[in-house]
């Protein structure tokens, strides 16, 4: 025992409290994990005391809330003799208790601050400290400084080999702090950002690589191992950092990366020339596409796992002056599950929208640009409308996410699956709702608008600036106005706005002039006056940028009788759009400046994406 007392470390005996030891075997185990690095025996043997009690107090307090089981609880300390890691990683790595619960639990135990992410601003210089590698092992990333000691927040609280390893690092006194483990690897992503290693794989393949090498040479070179790592890097870091979309883009000396993050693109990293047609062809390999095919453009798929999740991408190639440009559309699975809710929709354009797509027949389409969250709409939507009773069938290029219950239609224009001939078959399935992935040409819809006066629901998407202007758009396709106005009930437009970060927004007074520049509706939303609107100012949470996340913007039009006589009069957009606003619907910039109001976004970010 007085050995043991030696050795024991000053932090425990600072944490440690009170409470009965219970009987845990030593743990021998070395081997890595990514729930942090097991404690050697012998490295803890000293402090085990101070541990046990620990973890007593911490599995005492899981199990007295409810959070635990007994059962659980011994299962876990079974786990935890084999695996040789801390009860804290044992309980995650089983998924005895959430993230949430156990950091909430280990603050208590220990009575440390717990810490969370989105409400504490990071400090980029202090994480820079220590390595992406130590940082990754133990779980950890310095977020700052408090009274000249380094915070270093832990999903593992109790690792003292963690503390001892960025001691050493670092050589600064530590206040240690705890998070969530997942809250902690998003802030090493977003600190680090990959840089080492891409930096070690860029060099790697470059020495690897001919100046112009043949398409012999690069067939060999796009299996090998630094370009396969720097590609599944670019991959992972993207989805890591919320990118919607990956462009790799060749120019005269080098190869540009920018993500589009929040609708806006970032420029991530240049790679060098030499490795160009390199990762290219290795993204060409893995979408199935000809990689000797460099005058036409492609399209392709990739389904990739990075770090022990499914990816799904959407590639198209273009060729340019400097090579092959390559764009990657990310699909996020979990877009397909959200409710229309979660989209943004004011409580009153939802209502009208929901009174729509609940008839039993009847054309609805969202209009917008590329990349305004369409797909998104009619997907939720569907989950909306779908159960057993009804026969739902889509036709889409391509099927961007597997939808349970409903039969989904890949097109496939080489084989003359197109639009139109998959609309024709569909028909004759007996469906109840059909879903067009997009209005493209007369003959889809003219077979779509005929659907829906013949008894079905059609969902599709189409191309136009607004609400108003979408039944002209139908005209100029060579469809016949009574069509038009006779099969439509209600037209979608929207936009994606990014969302003020709510830990940096800040509060000012607009001038008068400001909001008059701005189109504000003085008559519905007053004039602020001295209340105070929000915008952008930036912190490390948002990484630099005053926003985090997106919404939709929405103006539901309702094709009523009035906006009917004058589609079918072919009469001007700006007759409809003052028809549709008559009967009530919200132009979407003044249900912009709504969430202006609320303080979801600014003037600036509403006046970017609204014309």
């Amino acid at each position: 025992m007085a050995q043991a007392s030696a050795f024991r470390c000053r932090w425990c005996d600072r944490y440690r409290l009170g409470g009965a030891v219970p009987t845990y075997p030593d743990v021998e185990s070395t081997a890595d994990s990514a729930f942090g690095t097991p404690r050697p025996g012998a490295a803890r043997r000293g402090d085990e005391g101070g541990h046990r009690r620990d973890e007593q107090r911490l599995a005492d307090l899981l199990v007295g809330q409810g959070l635990l089981t007994p059962e659980d609880l011994a299962v876990a300390l079974s786990r935890r003799t084999d695996r040789g890691y801390g009860l804290p990683a044992v309980l995650l790595e089983q998924r005895l208790v959430s993230e949430e619960d156990l950091a909430s639990a280990l603050a208590a135990t220990l009575n440390i601050r717990k810490i969370d992410f989105a409400e504490y601003p990071l400090d980029t210089g202090a994480a820079r400290l220590i390595g992406e590698p130590i940082a990754r092992r133990h779980l950890v990333t310095p977020i700052g400084w408090a009274d000249a000691k380094l915070m270093l927040a832990m999903a593992d609280p109790t690792n003292v080999i963690a503390l001892d390893d960025v001691r050493a690092v670092t050589s600064s006194e530590l206040e240690p702090v705890v998070a969530t483990r997942s809250s902690i690897l998003s802030a090493i992503a977003r600190v680090h950002r990959g840089e080492s290693q891409a930096a070690h794989f860029t060099a790697e393949a470059a020495s690897s690589f001919a100046p112009e090498p043949s398409i012999s040479a690069v067939r060999e070179l796009v299996e090998d191992g630094p370009i396969v790592k720097l590609v599944n890097l670019l991959i992972s870091k993207a989805s890591i950092e919320r990118a919607s979309d990956i462009h790799i883009e060749p120019g005269e000396d080098d190869l540009r990366v920018r993500y589009r993050i929040d609708g806006v693109l970032l420029e991530i990293m240049r790679i060098p020339k030499t490795i160009q047609a390199g990762i290219i062809s290795r993204l060409k390999v893995m979408a199935s596409l000809n990689i000797a095919e460099r005058r036409l453009p492609q399209d392709g798929r990739i389904t990739t796992t990075i770090d022990g999740r499914s990816i799904d991408l959407r590639v198209a190639t273009l060729p340019t002056t400097w090579g092959e440009k390559i764009v990657m559309r990310i699909l996020d699975k979990t877009n397909a599950l959200l409710q229309l809710a979660d989209l943004g929709f004011l409580p009153e354009n939802l209502e009208r929208y929901e009174k729509n797509f609940r008839r039993p027949y009847g054309t609805i389409l969202v209009t917008g640009p590329t990349g305004s969250g369409k797909s998104t709409t009619l997907y939720a939507t569907l989950n909306q409308i779908n159960d057993p009773s009804r026969n739902v069938i889509t036709v889409e290029d391509p099927v961007e996410y597997q939808l349970t219950g409903i039969n989904q239609v890949q097109v496939n224009a080489k084989a003359g699956l197109t639009f139109a001939a998959a609309l024709r078959s569909i028909l004759r399935s007996d469906p109840d709702v059909v879903l067009v992935g997009e209005i493209r040409d007369r003959e889809t819809a003219t077979i779509a608008i005929e659907a829906a006066l013949t008894g079905h629901l059609v969902l599709s998407t189409l191309h136009t600036n607004d609400a108003a202007s979408t039944p002209g758009r139908l005209i100029e396709m060579g469809l016949e106005p009574f069509l038009v106005g006779s099969s439509l009930d209600c037209i979608v437009a929207q936009r994606l706005a990014r969302r003020l970060c709510e830990r940096c927004r800040e509060p000012y007074s607009p001038t008068v002039a400001e909001l008059e520049v701005a189109g504000w509706d003085f008559e519905r939303l007053g004039n602020p006056g001295d209340a105070a609107l929000y915008r952008s100012k930036g912190c490390p949470a948002c990484g630099g940028t005053g926003y985090q996340g997106r919404f939709a913007i929405h103006e539901v039009l309702d094709v009523d009788e009035e906006v009917e006589r004058i589609i079918v009069e072919r009469g001007h957009t700006e007759e409809i759009r003052k028809a549709a606003v008559a009967q009530g619907m919200l132009p979407m910039r003044q249900v912009g400046m709504i969430d202006v109001v609320s303080g979801r976004t600014s003037i600036e970010e509403i006046l970017r994406v609204v014309v």
